[in-house]
């Protein structure tokens, strides 16, 4: 297999949105169904939420593994170059997840977490957000 540039590389980076991301959409469309009806990446929250009910000061993070190393994941790989960027990286997510999960909750926000490959299996992940709501 051929060695990507550095080039690519940063275009392939660059090209990873941090909003309206499919996962973060497909759990827009199911809670809509539902007939929750939220705001989007309020900027007056901490972390600045992907999805915000108000009314049942709910608020969802939609993560996802790569980015945010879910824990025995398989999509939560590490890359094998440039390992202590990396390392630094994923350590510095994890670590403003915590500090933005721990000031919400602190401001009386329930936060929650859905990771990108809970969309794996929709029945299980709608039953979760039934529950949620």
């Amino acid at each position: 297999m051929a060695e990507i540039t550095d080039d690519v590389r940063r275009r392939i980076m660059q090209a990873n949105k941090s909003k309206d991301t499919k996962p973060e959409l497909d759990i827009r469309r199911m809670l809509h169904a539902m007939g929750a009806r939220f705001r989007l990446h309020r900027k007056d929250l901490p972390g600045k939420p992907d999805i915000v009910l108000p009314g049942r000061k709910l608020c969802i993070f939609v993560n996802g593994c790569f980015w945010h190393q879910h824990q025995g994941c398989y999509l939560a790989s590490k890359p094998k170059t440039n390992s202590k960027y990396w390392s630094e990286k994923f350590k510095a997510n994890k670590l403003r997840d915590k500090r933005n999960e721990h000031d919400l909750r602190d401001m009386g926000w329930r936060v929650e977490v859905i990771w990108e490959c809970e969309l794996d299996n929709p029945a299980k992940l709608q039953n979760r957000l039934e529950k949620l709501l």
